[in-house]
């Protein structure tokens, strides 16, 4: 671990000149003789005295290094059979004449624009043009209900909205527009404009006045040259959900965003210009955000819109597919998506058939990744596969495997080592730091690095008491876990997933590690429910694996029995039932928190971000048959 304690101990020893030297890879404006701004805390601000342009950095400067011939942006869409892609040079006109169409309607610096679309080439274009012109741009998941997008609207009170007529799923097709114009009727605050890209599978109807057609409007505009913005100012508003069902708009400052991915790039992803680099999420997330969009551009990479599923469009075999037919280095995706490849093609026989030399590393993030998965897809790939963990709100890296510096050798298990910018505490109830090995809450020390959030947009209390206020002086994760004698992190559970039974604090994260051991499981859940005795009992739920005809009883059984051998009977995990799915968020999260409240008889909201809602009756009727309240 040498190489990466000496990098990590430059930065513990010096932060403003580790950030000052990484912001060298930056084409700045006016370049920062100042890295962190700490004058009013809890409030922090990176490069605040430098000018900068997120879009010069992602697309133009790599046109002046004589790089325009490049592909940039490659489009694959096997729903409609379509490829596409983009040089930098064409990418730097398409987002210029965007960015024209945008100011010739108004859109000024500091203005907001809300983007509503699928996984096309012409989102990244929204993205970048914005920040281009130095709007800001606040990007909802397309096809999310008109009150949630209307919730959105009402808070970043855009100017503009960018929208398509519809997205794709495998066998249907979302009208976008109708779910558009009934959150802006219902919201509060009403965009100017609304500029809509035409889709040939479903061609929305246009409000006179208001929407204007994508096409038209950049045929006729002026190209748009790079505004100069300042290094604190906001590049964009990413909404992630709020206990309180508020939504929080995290915001991302231009010059520590550019800084810290920038950095990432090589460091972590082991990833140089040129390289292609593909990460399967959709650009309503933060994923999408980071590592569809600005990392691998800013870094001088190709990146990869893909428009598709991991199974189903066609087969099981389609990310093989793309990493052959596109050169794909390195590939970043949840391990929802593994699993799903895993329970349809647990031989690998997909994988058989293409040819993946080019393809170096995969990397796992947005939820836990069970070790059975982890193997799998070791043993299946042939290269490393390697966890890492980081938030919405950070927007890069908390803990990982820095490949680019050194490829560690990870415990089993683990999510990493903690990155430069995060000094990691585990700490207990009282805010007092834990032994190694001992579960708690894990935190950041107070300041978060560059790219990380600097508040939440136009919440700044909001932002402390979500954040700030359990442990003064550090951020709170919300995610519990513990750290090994080497300094490896564990990520157990979200805090609200630690549950009390008879006193005893237990991980249902640990708890699904061992279910997930079971050579039958596909992919399983533990949530805590109510009990009068012991205060909280442990439930879970699995899936099996395709072509799995053995009774559920053997299968349950058996999965009690390995709880009680490798966690004990401390656990007094009893109950285990067969489902054919898990309700999940369409970024692949399990919704822990409904099935909870569901359970428990609570009351509890369709969550915005579900991928099927008849999953919850299916849920419901499984509870119901444990003799749990099942919603009624």
């Amino acid at each position: 671990m040498a190489r990466y304690q000496s990098v990590y101990q430059n930065w513990q020893q010096d932060p403003e000149a580790f950030w000052l030297d990484a912001a060298k890879d930056i084409d700045w404006v006016t370049p920062p003789t100042k890295a962190l701004d700490d004058s009013t805390p809890p409030f922090y601000s990176w490069f605040a005295d430098a000018t900068c342009n997120t879009c010069y950095n992602a697309v133009d400067r790599h046109v002046a290094a004589g790089r325009g011939d490049q592909p940039a942006v490659i489009y694959d869409s096997p729903i409609t059979g379509t490829k596409r892609t983009l040089t930098f040079a064409e990418l730097q006109t398409e987002t210029a004449r965007l960015g024209g169409a945008l100011q010739a309607q108004g859109v000024e610096k500091g203005d907001r624009v809300l983007i509503y679309m699928p996984m096309i080439a012409e989102a990244a274009i929204a993205m970048l043009a914005c920040a281009r012109i130095g709007a800001v741009h606040s990007v909802v998941f397309g096809g999310f209900a008109s009150n949630e997008l209307a919730v959105r609207i009402d808070d970043c009170q855009p100017k503009a909205v960018i929208s398509a007529s519809c997205g794709l799923e495998p066998n249907r097709t979302v009208p976008y527009k109708p779910l558009l114009d009934g959150a802006i009727e219902m919201a509060t605050h009403k965009p100017a404009l609304c500029i809509i890209k035409q889709r040939e599978q479903l061609a929305a109807e246009l409000i006179g006045g208001r929407d204007h057609d994508w096409d038209a409007v950049t045929a006729a505009a002026t190209p748009a040259d790079c505004v100069t913005v300042g290094g604190a100012d906001p590049l964009y508003i990413l909404y992630t959900s709020g206990t309180t069902g508020q939504p929080k708009g995290v915001v991302r400052t231009n010059g520590g965003h550019m800084v810290a991915l920038n950095w990432t790039m090589k460091n972590i992803y082991n990833i140089d210009p040129g390289d292609v680099f593909w990460a399967a999420s959709d650009v309503g997330w933060v994923v999408g955000h980071s590592y569809i969009v600005y990392a691998p551009l800013i870094a001088g990479c190709t990146t990869i819109l893909f428009e598709g599923k991991p199974v189903g469009t066609p087969d099981a075999g389609t990310f093989w597919r793309v990493i052959s037919e596109h050169d794909v280095k390195a590939l970043f995706t949840a391990p929802t998506a593994f699993r799903a490849i895993r329970r349809e093609d647990g031989a690998g026989e997909f994988i058989k058939k293409y040819d993946l030399s080019c393809f170096h590393a995969l990397f796992l993030a947005g939820e836990r990744a069970d070790q059975a998965t982890i193997e799998w897809a070791k043993e299946k790939l042939g290269v490393p596969v390697i966890d890492h963990w980081w938030q919405t709100e950070t927007g890069w890296t908390i803990a990982g495997n820095p490949s680019g510096i050194e490829l560690l050798d990870a415990p089993v298990g683990s999510a990493g080592i903690p990155m430069p910018g995060y000094d990691v505490q585990i700490l207990d109830e009282g805010g007092h730091p834990v032994p190694d090995g001992t579960l708690g809450a894990i935190t950041v020390k107070m300041p978060l690095p560059p790219g990380a959030l600097p508040t939440l947009w136009n919440a700044d209390e909001r932002f402390k008491s979500s954040y700030l206020t359990t442990f003064p002086g550090y951020y709170e994760t919300g995610d519990a876990g513990m750290k090994d004698e080497n300094g490896f992190l564990y990520i157990m559970a979200r805090t609200d997933d630690v549950i009390n039974v008879a006193a005893h604090r237990l991980s249902t994260g640990e708890m699904e590690e061992v279910l997930s051991g079971h050579k039958d499981v596909a992919e399983c859940a533990v949530i805590g429910v109510a009990d009068e005795l012991k205060g909280q009992l442990p439930l879970g739920f699995i899936c099996l694996n395709g072509g799995c005809n053995r009774p559920h009883e053997e299968i349950t059984a058996e999965c009690v029995q390995r709880i009680r051998a490798e966690i004990g009977p401390v656990a007094a995990f009893k109950l285990v039932t067969v489902v054919d799915r898990l309700p999940k968020t369409r970024s692949g999260k399990i919704l822990r928190g409904t099935m909870v409240n569901i359970a428990d008889g609570t009351a509890w909201k369709m969550p915005a971000t579900i991928d099927d809602p008849a999953i919850l009756d299916e849920i419901t009727d499984a509870l119901k048959k444990m003799g749990y309240a099942g919603g009624a």
